[in-house]
């Protein structure tokens, strides 16, 4: 088993990379069968975007802050803790925004696609799940579609709803909902497609986000799950991503 090591710029991740990369034989990612990610969550999602373009599964150890989608460090039996790990499947979100330029972008996300105001003025947009109209406007901060594996990260500091990893559905969660002011967002099926519509989209720029990558000043965005690229993570038996995420509905 051929392991190649990847660590974010942080002391702590630095640090963890210098000792591993003593006590074990390492390959360039190109030439690995396991990708061993060094860092926080964040550094964790860049990773799993490498691992997806090389189809390699990557095994995170925590060096940042929370560490959700992480195992714990240790250098002891490294190997061992690959070979026993168990292999979790993330699939993604493929993204399509038509711009106010008439450019077409595509990203992808792991954790979620986000629609964000770029000024003062709030967006408005409308909803449309499957070509049918669900809400005509909503004036907000933005919104999000959020992965099972995402809502716990951004879309439930929104207030969104935790989603066990096996659940089949997207979370829809609005930030910050001005009309209609009680609107919660929307649980929807994972096959579902949809599409947003920047309203007054001059005196109301919106940028959409797809994890990392950013596209502004858009005027239609199209959202679905793309079943056949996706991420293999990897997780100690006794930490897995599924196990987590029910935890985490039980926190204060």
């Amino acid at each position: 088993m051929k392991m190649a090591l990847m660590a974010a710029q942080s002391p702590a991740a630095q640090a963890a990379l210098t000792e591993l990369n003593g006590m074990f034989d390492t390959v360039p990612v190109e030439e690995a069968d396991i990708l061993v990610a060094l860092g926080g969550d964040g550094y964790m999602l860049q990773a799993m975007h490498t691992s997806i373009q090389l189809q390699k599964p990557v095994y995170g150890m925590n060096r940042g802050t929370v560490g959700f989608l992480m195992n714990g460090y240790g250098a002891k039996d490294l190997p061992g803790r690959l070979a026993r790990a168990e292999a979790v499947r993330l699939n993604t979100l493929h993204m399509r925004a038509f711009t106010e330029n008439g450019d077409t972008a595509e990203a992808y996300a792991i954790n979620e696609v986000s629609l964000f105001r770029e000024t003062r003025q709030a967006a408005k947009l409308r909803i449309m799940i499957d070509g049918v109209q669900r809400m005509e406007s909503l004036t907000c901060d933005g919104v999000i579609v959020s992965t099972p594996a995402g809502s716990t990260a951004y879309n439930l500091s929104a207030h969104g709803p935790i989603v066990p990893i096996d659940a089949g559905v997207l979370a829809l969660t609005p930030i910050s909902p001005f009309r209609p002011r009680r609107w919660r967002g929307a649980l929807l099926p994972q096959h579902a497609t949809l599409e947003f519509e920047v309203l007054e989209s001059a005196k109301r720029p919106v940028s959409a986000v797809a994890d990392a990558t950013e596209i502004r000043d858009v005027r239609r965005v199209v959202v679905s799950e793309d079943r056949t690229r996706y991420a293999t993570v990897l997780f100690d038996p006794e930490h897995d991503l599924e196990e987590r995420i029910l935890k985490e509905q039980f926190t204060s």
